[in-house]
């Protein structure tokens, strides 16, 4: 079982941006995720049933905004995050107010998503009093026939 929620470290982002690129789009006014019909997966196997596919995409925050992401509610059992070269994956993950480096506005976080199999994933982003609720397509595009 993996732990209920990840801390990603400040130091663990790998850059820093302007603005998000345009394949990205921003919710909660603190995240930006892709806007990909479909991300690609590779089956890494493991042990942990959940996180037998994973889709790798960086995680981009406004700099000085704590955020939340957390897998949408009966995803527990079949999805996971991880970002922040975490050892781990988790059903959330934390990030702090991360200072902004040198005149970035944006921070970058690797990693991504894990799923037991493909489907539509709801993720759920909270920040500062916000809260979105994002559906990715990982290995398979939102509201084709098996993406539940």
């Amino acid at each position: 079982m993996a732990p209920d929620v990840g801390l990603v470290s400040c130091a663990s982002s790998i850059a820093g941006l302007p603005d998000p690129p345009d394949d990205y789009r921003v919710v909660a006014r603190n995240v930006a995720v892709p806007i990909a019909s479909v991300l690609q997966v590779i089956d890494q196997g493991g042990a942990d049933p959940a996180a037998r596919l994973f889709a790798k995409w960086g995680l981009l925050v406004r700099a000085g905004a704590a955020v939340d992401l957390r897998v949408g509610p009966g995803w527990e059992d079949r999805a996971r995050l991880s970002w922040g070269g975490a050892a781990v994956s988790a059903t959330a993950v934390q990030v702090p107010a991360c200072p902004a480096p040198s005149s970035s506005a944006w921070l970058v976080f690797a990693g991504g998503t894990l799923v037991a199999q493909p489907a539509c994933l709801p993720l759920i982003v909270r920040s500062q009093g916000q809260e979105t609720q994002v559906r990715l397509g990982v290995g398979v595009p939102c509201g084709s026939p098996g993406s539940s």
